[in-house]
């Protein structure tokens, strides 16, 4: 009772409660009775006669009779051990306990992931209130089994290409998963002798939810985020899809604490908890700096990692956090998926997904996912083509060998849209006008990406994996207009200077991992140690040419540019070969005590140079360890509280000062604490942080110079966030933020103390939800609601105007049966005028506009 009232208290779930009244659509259809054997385990005789599942008809449902089926607390039964048992072509995993018959168990498949929720039950082990095995059987991955609230057990099961098969078998050990590895679901089974009838209650398959109860980003293994300090928040390929979204920064409106900022053409960028970054993580492998495509048709799903995570993936990013996409991965199970996209702004774009096995034996696996896009634009004289390949195999060399491989080509001809210049003015004229000459030579942008990763499996506690990823990106800048004055002329008029030339980049990492699991007394230890080394190079050999000025209210177009000219544009050449070595350990104390540590030892040579190939500016080594710690406790089965500290560091290679002297690296140090809770059965989960980073080392004017910089400067971030995902009610998902955040100048020498950073407001929030009804004749039909708030924001340092605040709404409607799946999605429905930061410019947002879509499997 008391762990009741802390959580209640806590979260105020009187009001959460409210949403309980609610009723589903549909009746409650009772499950037959389910007959087979119930006898000792025999690992010689197979389980067979077993039903599936998927072959139960699923029940039509009420949240009344929902309740209803609850068991009090008082009757939860306790699960008193854990066994695995491998036959001839399955693996049983043995809940113990004398009265499996009571047990009631929710199935849900998600990729390659089987989880089974048993609502009436708590595990109670010798050895803690959890149970994980890895690599268990070929074919399996990861078994993983935990209390996820005070009366509720959660299974989980990974396949290593595709989702097991499971049958369910009562003994008098207690309730069996007979796990089938897709390479061994075909063989036949022989039926177990004097079957006795008993009755196991299965309540269905539920829908798909928003909520993903594990992540991999922030310690670089799969674990349930209740149990790590870090605010790691997931955006599952099921958003993507109800969204429409086709750019991945588009999926900054759900997530808390994280700003969409506009990069080069297509490529994506990012504001994490105040800091801006413009590149991204890939398969946890870093990408170069504002050079790559964003396209969603290869991604499974996005996570967001908050707060510094040097200790694992080095510098190189903002200490606001990181954002890692991982990408489709080959299946055993043949699917092929078409879809097409229609919408306004003669927008055009078709996808497929192709997998499947290349052998009979499903040794070998291949998946192809590619995407065309043809679209004009509401900016005028914009329009852009995107193209994406990207094939990828895995090969099971042996039962405990696994080699993936993955190609990511995808190419960009685009006009690049210079937005409008940071002047008040822009607010005031029509978000389509472009005050860059119409038919601008198009900018080209291609990006080629090569990835392997080799894991081998010693024993049952430890496994290496060694990953390489080599990345490489070329721009062809067609024409950019930069605006290079702070204010309008006194005739309307804003100054211009065109950009145009190559810039390339080259990202190469190799890492080395070797992951254990063991035991010291009753402290149970899961071990990182790695290895990584990375080479980055950016060549940009822009050159410049003055233009005439443009009226930005009565705008007159075909001037031409004088004299290209390198000293007018960019031409410089800078990279570092990076080695990190990494030691990382998340402790289990206690059942619900548990301790996250981990440094890292980077040394970084860089250089700089003032044109590619050209003269030497800086070259500097710089060596700098980079701890975290954190510690998760949990009150109660649904609520954890959780505390970190971490740290950060960015070398400096491009700058020195006046007389010559190298800069130190920058640095940043975060605290945090938040809570984590569970509501609604598990279905619903809440992350609440609060948190304050510093960063130091900035560069600042020298005083006595201002052509050269000194290291005075620093800024901070604090603020709150909460992010709410998953599912208040069978067909009814919600993912929802709110956002406060203080990000200013706390120390420099011309920019005023207490500017705010750019493209940051004080208050945001998000809210987007979908329901889709259960039964009758319209099942698979459902509709969507969207709404995002943003405060307002500086656009520049020092701060000059502020964009105002405003509220945009999305809606859509779908229908979905079978292999087919029809969408409508409406954006910005009230035509709302807003605006995103970019590079040296204000960028109009899209007004309000429709997309339809068509996607069959088959």
């Amino acid at each position: 009772m008391e762990e009741q009232k802390l959580s209640i208290w806590m979260w105020l779930t009187a009001v959460v409660s409210v949403f309980l009244t609610f009723p589903a659509y549909g009746d409650v259809e009772k499950v037959n009775t389910v007959q087979w054997k119930k006898e000792a385990i025999n690992s010689e005789v197979p389980i067979t006669n077993i039903p599936q599942l998927s072959d139960i008809p699923r029940p039509q449902t009420s949240v009344k009779d929902l309740l209803a089926q609850e068991v009090p607390q008082n009757q939860v039964i306790q699960v008193t051990g854990v066994r695995l048992n491998s036959t001839a072509s399955s693996l049983e995993v043995i809940l113990e306990t004398p009265t499996s018959n009571q047990l009631q168990t929710t199935v849900k498949n998600e990729g390659n992931t089987l989880s089974a929720v048993i609502p009436n039950a708590q595990l109670r082990l010798p050895s803690g209130n959890s149970f994980r095995a890895d690599h268990p059987r070929d074919g399996i991955t990861e078994v993983m089994i935990v209390n996820q609230n005070a009366n509720s057990i959660l299974v989980t099961v990974k396949g290593s290409t595709s989702v097991p098969k499971v049958e369910l078998f009562d003994s008098n050990q207690g309730l069996i998963f007979a796990l089938t590895p897709a390479a061994s679901s075909s063989q036949q089974q022989t039926p177990n002798q004097g079957q006795k009838p008993i009755e196991l209650l299965v309540t269905g398959e539920p829908e798909d939810s928003y909520k993903v109860p594990t992540a991999s980003t922030g310690t670089k293994f799969s674990v349930p985020l209740r149990d790590i300090p870090l605010s790691v928040q997931v955006i599952p390929r099921q958003v993507i899809e109800d969204r429409q979204i086709v750019r991945q920064d588009d999926i900054t409106d759900n997530v808390s604490g994280v700003q969409k900022v506009i990069g080069y053409g297509t490529s994506s960028a990012y504001t994490i908890r105040g800091f801006a970054d413009f590149g991204y993580f890939r398969n946890g492998f870093r990408g170069p700096v504002g050079l790559t495509p964003g396209d969603t048709a290869n991604i499974e799903s996005i996570e967001v990692l908050k707060g510094p995570a040097a200790v694992l993936y080095g510098s190189g990013y903002t200490p606001g956090g990181l954002l890692n996409v991982l990408t489709k991965k080959p299946l055993d199970t043949p699917l092929y998926n078409t879809s097409f996209i229609v919408g306004s702004y003669d927008y055009y774009r078709s996808s497929l997904d192709f997998t499947g096995p290349l052998t009979t034996n499903n040794a070998l696996l291949y998946r192809l996912n590619a995407s065309y896009e043809n679209a004009d634009s509401y900016r005028d004289f914009i329009n852009n083509q995107n193209l994406l390949l990207a094939p990828s195999l895995t090969w099971q060399i042996d039962k405990k060998t696994t080699l993936s491989t993955q190609v990511e080509y995808q190419k960009s001809d685009f006009v690049f849209d210079s937005g409008l210049p940071l002047v008040p003015q822009s607010l005031q004229i029509p978000i389509s006008r472009s005050l860059a000459e119409p038919g601008a030579n198009t900018s080209h942008l291609d990006s080629t990406s090569v990835t392997y990763t080799l894991e081998r499996k010693f024993s049952d506690n430890w496994s290496f994996k060694q990953g390489f990823n080599a990345l490489l990106a070329n721009l062809d800048l067609g024409s950019y207009t930069y605006y290079y004055s702070p204010n309008l002329n006194a005739n309307g008029t804003v100054n211009r200077l065109i950009l145009k030339g190559p810039e390339q980049s080259e990202n190469y990492t190799l890492t080395n991992e070797l992951f254990g699991k063991f035991s010291t007394g009753s402290i149970n230890h899961n071990v990182l140690i790695g290895v990584e080394l990375y080479r980055r190079q950016l060549s940009t050999n822009f050159a410049g040419a003055f233009i005439a000025p443009i009226n930005i209210f009565n705008p007159v177009y075909g001037a031409q540019p004088g004299s290209f000219s390198s000293q007018l544009g960019l031409a410089s050449q800078y990279g570092a070969d990076d080695l990190g070595i990494y030691v990382q350990d998340l402790v289990e104390i206690l059942p619900n005590l548990k301790l996250l540590a981990g440094v890292r030892f980077d040394s970084s040579n860089s250089f700089a140079k003032d044109s590619p190939g050209g003269n030497l500016i800086n070259e500097q080594v710089d060596n700098k360890f980079s701890p975290r710690a954190g510690i998760v406790y949990q009150p109660s089965k649904s609520t954890s509280i959780y505390f970190n500290w971490s740290n950060y560091f960015n070398p400096l290679y491009s700058s020195t000062s006046k007389t010559g002297e190298l800069f130190k690296p920058q640095t940043s140090e975060q605290f945090e604490v938040g809570i984590k809770q569970e509501f609604l059965e598990n279905r619903l989960s809440a992350t609440l942080a609060f948190y304050e980073i510093t960063r130091q080392n900035l560069l600042t004017a020298d005083p006595t110079n201002p052509l050269y910089s000194i290291q005075t400067g620093e800024q901070k971030s604090r603020g709150i966030e909460l992010d709410v995902t998953g599912q208040i009610l069978p067909g009814w998902k919600v993912i929802g933020t709110y956002t406060y955040t203080d990000a200013f100048v706390s120390q420099d020498n011309t920019i005023p103390v207490g500017n705010r950073l750019i493209g940051v407001p004080y208050n945001s929030a998000s809210l987007w939800t979908t329901y889709e009804l259960q039964s009758s004749n319209l099942k698979g039909l459902g509709f969507g609601l969207g709404l995002v708030y943003s405060g307002d924001y500086e656009v520049s340092l020092p701060n000059t105007f502020t964009v105002p605040s405003y509220l945009r709404a999305d809606a859509a409607f779908f229908y979905r049966r079978n292999k087919l799946r029809i969408g409508l999605n409406f954006n910005n429905i009230f035509n709302t005028q807003y605006y995103y930061t970019q590079i040296g410019a204000l960028s109009p947002a899209p007004p309000f506009n429709v997309r339809g879509s068509v996607s069959f499997e088959f």
